[in-house]
């Protein structure tokens, strides 16, 4: 089992950053691959950005060059900073593990972000 909580977000305006953070608790060192989704109201849940064990990252178009992923595995945590926010931006934020040979995958409560234009 692994307990996810993220933490940083909040209104900012466009052209403004912000740095989300997901902290890993329970059973992490069976952690394979730590991510970062997103849902809009009234839109499908979309993966924005991953990072494998070995530091590997994935983007989604839409938010490569503006949004950097990075772990520290000391700590468990994953970020994502989020820079040249654009009010299309505005969805709750999920933290997601890929956990254990089984693949089986863990979600955090999300977090707000609201980007006002």
């Amino acid at each position: 089992q692994v307990q996810l909580v993220e933490s940083g977000g909040g209104l900012v305006q466009a052209g403004g950053s912000l740095r989300l953070s997901c902290a890993a608790s329970g059973s992490t060192s069976s952690i394979k691959a730590m991510g970062w989704y997103r849902q809009a109201p009234g839109k499908q849940r979309e993966l924005i950005a991953t990072i494998t064990n070995r530091g590997n990252t994935n983007y989604a178009d839409s938010v490569k060059g503006r949004f950097t992923i990075s772990r520290d595995n000391a700590k468990n945590t994953v970020y994502l900073q989020m820079n040249s926010l654009k009010p299309e931006d505005t969805a709750v934020y999920y933290c997601n593990v890929l956990w254990g040979v089984i693949n089986k995958t863990y979600w955090g409560q999300g977090t707000q972000v609201i980007v006002s234009s």
